[in-house]
């Protein structure tokens, strides 16, 4: 659980850090050019039916929810589908291409089953001759058990090769999930941890065994191998530190909605708990920052409830 106050006072802290606001204007700058670009290719109300192709049992399904009778109706609500679905695909994707590199992260483009075809992202310490590697997945229930087993198998089989040609004699890998928790996994992830330790190569010492825990680690000769499941906040903290996903947020904010200062008259909501997901009533009414207007502040709370179980008193 997250607490309200929390949030706001990392809020407070990064509007008084120079460095934390230029790395929430460069991600602003970056999500605004990519956003931008992305949307120009969506469908829209020009577009042939072809492009809103989806199954005919969810329309169906649909009307009958909304008690329609006619197909104008279900049209209305083709294209704002169409658009949700066409952007998860590819939000997820575009988040790691721009916050990667903020955080001294290089990102890894490579060609399926190459050499580095399972990493999103890596960044190498020379120093303590580290190689860190990270594939990421945008939420939580993503994972399927085919998809845990190759990553498993695929990393005990690739470790050594990333070793050599970075000249290390550590990897660190993370499965990491761009929001959600581990509470709201389905708990596929946990099997890459079980894979890895099954596949690991017979000669290897098992140093932290994957029972009861969400890491494991082993020992080949000269090289430690490690592989440890991070979800949301653990995942944003592990990359920049902790106040990274709030940065993140900002910035997002900063790049897709328009600050409206002057008040807005009551809304009314269809989600239960969207009212108190909101409320703002335990934050002082002189609170203040730069980095967000006030209009803005309500949208931290919306996307911060994407990142935890609940908010706490």
């Amino acid at each position: 659980l997250l607490s309200k106050k929390d949030i706001f006072d990392s809020l407070k802290r990064i509007d008084s850090d120079p460095k934390a606001r230029d790395r929430i204007l460069a991600m602003e700058t970056d999500f605004r050019a990519k956003i931008g670009s992305h949307i120009k290719g969506l469908p829209d109300a020009s577009s042939k039916f072809a492009k809103f192709y989806t199954s005919p049992f969810v329309l169906m399904f649909y009307s009958k929810q909304k008690a329609y009778a006619q197909v104008s109706q279900i049209e209305q609500d083709l294209v704002p589908a169409k658009v949700f679905s066409s952007m998860e695909t590819s939000a997820g994707n575009m988040v790691e291409k721009v916050v990667l590199p903020i955080y001294g992260w290089e990102v890894v483009q490579s060609a399926m089953h190459s050499h580095e075809s399972l990493l999103d992202g890596r960044k190498i310490d020379h120093q303590s001759k580290k190689f860190v590697g990270a594939t990421l997945k945008s939420g939580p229930r993503t994972l399927n058990d085919d998809m845990a087993r190759n990553i498993g198998n695929e990393l005990v089989e690739r470790a050594p090769s990333w070793a050599v040609s970075h000249g290390v004699r550590e990897v660190d890998f993370t499965y990491g999930v761009l929001y959600g928790t581990k509470k709201q996994s389905n708990k596929k992830d946990w099997h890459i941890l079980r894979n890895i330790e099954e596949f690991r190569p017979r000669q290897s010492k098992l140093v932290t065994a994957h029972k009861g825990d969400w890491s494991v680690s082993y020992s080949d000769g000269p090289l430690t191998v490690s592989a440890t499941i991070r979800a949301g906040i653990e995942w944003w903290e592990f990359l920049g530190g902790r106040d990274t996903w709030i940065e993140l947020c900002c910035a997002l904010i900063r790049s897709c909605i328009i600050p409206v200062n002057k008040p807005q008259p009551a809304a009314s909501y269809m989600i239960a708990d969207l009212p108190d997901i909101l409320d703002m009533s335990e934050i002082g009414s002189g609170y203040n920052v730069s980095v967000l207007q006030s209009g803005q502040l309500e949208w931290l709370l919306f996307l911060a409830r994407h990142f935890c179980d609940g908010f706490k008193k």
